[in-house]
């Protein structure tokens, strides 16, 4: 599951709302309760948006992006813990005792125990993005699909918070995502789903209940197919 910084901090927009991180982390547990295995990417946005600056190096900004998604995962593993969760949170670089070092094993190995795994620090390198992580990772644990959890309830043809008449898909193929565009997901990460046939599933975090309805059956957002 992609988790949007932004929707993490709810009204505030930077920072956490701690109430909304711990609607997400019930809903998880109920989830993990029940017997689903739960990894888990965060993206930065909550704290930086390095790459609309002009004074910063590319590589610096993104290298300061990616450290904001192990803090960002370092206090949402904290809030899952407090409803009763064991965590693990994997980097693909050191970071001293905070976290440890991503490996395929490592990671089926915290899953088979009942854990949730949270994939902090985006692939390591710059120029790629979280969407770009979420997917990788998808990828190399053989997850079954993708849940996009964002600030917006699904995919439009068209910007809905400018186009008051943006139409919404209820489905969509990889393939119309990248023919048209319609930012799922930044391009790389939409042809590396599509190459390795990764499904998503888009929907608003805010909903209430999004996440349990959105595998239970009560969809509300966008499934993009493969």
């Amino acid at each position: 599951m992609k988790l949007s910084g932004e929707a993490l901090a709810g009204q505030k927009k930077t920072g956490f709302d701690e109430e909304t991180v711990r609607g997400v982390a019930l809903q998880v547990k109920e989830l993990v309760d029940g017997g689903t295995q739960v990894g888990i990417v965060i993206g930065g946005g909550n704290f930086w948006r390095g790459r609309t600056s002009e004074n910063i190096d590319r590589t610096k900004a993104d290298q300061i992006g990616m450290l904001a998604t192990v803090m960002n995962c370092i206090y949402v593993s904290e809030i899952f813990r407090s409803t009763g969760m064991r965590t693990s949170i994997l980097t693909p670089f050191a970071c001293g005792s905070f976290t440890e070092l991503f490996s395929k094993d490592r990671a089926l190995e915290c899953f088979s125990q009942g854990q949730v795994v949270f994939f902090a620090g985006g692939t390591g390198h710059p120029y790629f993005s979280t969407d770009t992580g979420v997917v990788l990772r998808a990828i190399e644990v053989e997850a079954d699909v993708i849940l996009l959890a964002k600030s917006i309830d699904g995919v439009y043809d068209d910007d809905p918070e400018v186009n008051p008449k943006a139409k919404k898909y209820s489905e969509v193929t990889i393939d119309e995502v990248i023919a048209k565009n319609l930012h799922v997901v930044d391009m790389t990460a939409s042809i590396l789903a599509r190459d390795n046939k990764v499904p998503m599933w888009v929907f608003g975090l805010n909903e209430e209940n999004s996440i349990v309805n959105t595998l239970k059956g009560s969809f509300n957002g966008t499934k993009v197919s493969v």
